[in-house]
């Protein structure tokens, strides 16, 4: 007993933590509870889940919805609206993107800019998109408009570089011209001073400060034992908290806030105190045109690409090829994995410092580089399962979405971005935690199943995605919001001219 109360003792008994360690404990004794207020038992409605809404109804007990839109605290994908007849009213909205698509290979955020915002305009809206100039055009000059398509005006400068100032009064020209109805901003385009004064604004969050917090603390869990933690991980592991509570403070500058996942929802909602009327959760969607199922031009890329007709299993990554896409977890998990199963392909579609260590592994890995959409579709129709090892829990990958669409099941990380709206019945593939055993385990689980199980399992991602991801589903979401914005009477559903299919 005396030996207990020594405090000299007790200092000597204490076991010694790494730096690592020291710096992961600061950071969770700050992240913990917000962790805890989104725990399961605490949120708001059961009903805000996709995983506990039915899949063609977001009512209680299979009943169709109907109420406020602004009160729905699941995804608007899960509602019928009008998609193949006119809208009641035609919107000019203003955007602000930092970038659009000017090449084969755009990033996840302009590719939904670029895809929202030609469906939009397909459909008769008049969208002008303020966005940072590019190599070959003249600097603030406009483009396109009039035909289906939107106006892209470009600022001028430096290609590629963003001035918000001057993206500004590029918009208040053309807004002194003729008022827009609706603005929406991709993420902190237009910045919080700018967004206060603007009251029908709507900005679509690609990622927080909180998720971020959490990649990088997945980041840091995922390097070796003896392995130095990076200094920018170590900057960004301290500096993170405080990016959050900043974020805290000026979200509330932005009129509607529209998430991208069902759990980046319940954190606005629930951490960043945005009333639950001004958070909309409207889920990315792809071209079902560009992906879709398609046998014969799979079975003809296998063959192009050299993969043997006798291969057991083939599976496929896409992306960048970076460290937070999880690529050190699946590069330690293959080798090992790779020597067991000789009969075992990964084709590898993408570019970055990863995709030289893959093509090392020798000749059961298929180091591709970048696709674009049109090769894309046929590499998800010749594999036979897709692998996304992301240690990213922000945002909501395409990837997931174009394999889903092209009828190939999924390996995902174990986050509740995907967990909660893509990956939302066992079904639709296997789950593991940001590790490389956790993904070994569930590479090993595929190659039990085979080819024909995997084949099971793409039809129900078919079904699942055609049903919630397409673009034509998330334009028309996006729609009905801008309309609610322009006008209640539209917040209402369903109206008499919604589809009820």
């Amino acid at each position: 007993m005396a030996t207990m109360n020594n405090g000299r003792s007790k200092r000597a008994a204490m076991p010694s933590i790494t730096p690592l360690q020291a710096i992961l404990l600061g950071v969770l004794v700050i992240v913990l509870p917000a962790l805890v207020v989104l725990s399961p038992s605490r949120l708001p409605l059961a009903s805000c889940n996709s995983a506990n809404v039915g899949r063609t109804s977001a009512g209680r007990g299979g009943r169709p919805w109907s109420g406020d839109l602004r009160r729905a605290e699941f995804s608007w994908n899960r509602l019928h609206f009008t998609e193949k007849t006119p809208p009641p009213q035609t919107l000019k909205i203003a955007v602000f993107s930092r970038k659009w698509p000017v090449n084969s290979a755009p990033g996840g955020m302009e590719r939904h800019a670029l895809t929202l915002h030609t469906a939009l305009a397909s459909r008769g809206h008049q969208v002008h998109v303020f966005t940072s100039g590019v190599a070959g055009v003249d600097g603030k000059s406009a483009a396109g408009g009039g035909d289906g398509s939107p106006r892209v005006h470009f600022l001028g400068g430096t290609p590629g570089q963003w001035r918000s100032n001057e993206a500004w009064s590029m918009y208040k020209a053309e807004d002194d011209r003729e008022a827009f109805d609706v603005v929406h901003s991709e993420s902190v385009a237009l910045p919080h001073n700018l967004a206060r004064d603007v009251p029908n604004l709507a900005v679509s969050w690609h990622g927080i400060a909180l998720e971020a917090l959490q990649s990088n603390i997945y980041q840091a869990l995922a390097q070796g034992p003896d392995e130095p933690i990076s200094p920018a991980l170590n900057q960004s592991l301290f500096g993170q908290p405080l990016k959050v509570v900043g974020e805290i403070k000026f979200f509330k500058s932005y009129t509607h806030h529209i998430a991208i996942s069902d759990s980046s929802g319940e954190m606005l909602r629930d951490v960043y105190q945005i009333p639950p009327g001004r958070v909309h959760v409207i889920l990315n969607g792809v071209d079902d045109e560009e992906f879709g199922v398609d046998e014969a031009l799979g079975r003809a890329f296998r063959e192009e690409i050299g993969v043997p007709r006798n291969a057991t299993l083939v599976m496929g990554v896409a992306g960048r090829l970076v460290r937070d896409k999880g690529h050190p977890l699946l590069h330690e998990a293959l080798p090992k994995f790779l020597s067991r199963h000789p009969g075992v392909y990964l084709v590898v579609a993408g570019s970055g410092p990863w995709a030289a260590r893959y093509a090392e592994l020798g000749p059961q890995v298929l180091a591709l580089g970048s696709m674009p959409p049109s090769r894309l579709r046929a590499f998800y129709n010749a594999v036979d399962v897709f692998v996304n090892p992301t240690l990213r829990p922000q945002g909501l990958d395409l990837t997931l979405m174009e394999a889903m669409q092209s009828g190939t099941p999924v390996l995902a990380t174990r986050f509740p971005s995907i967990k909660g709206t893509v990956v939302v019945e066992e079904e639709f593939g296997i789950m593991f935690a940001p590790n490389a055993e956790s993904l070994e385990d569930a590479l090993e689980s595929a190659v039990g199943e085979g080819p024909r199980r995997m084949a099971e399992r793409g039809r129900a991602c078919r079904e699942y995605a055609a049903a919630m991801f397409t673009a034509r589903k998330m334009a028309a979401a996006y729609e009905r919001l801008f309309l609610c914005i322009k006008n209640e009477t539209y917040c209402a559903y369903p109206l008499p001219f919604d589809s009820q299919a």
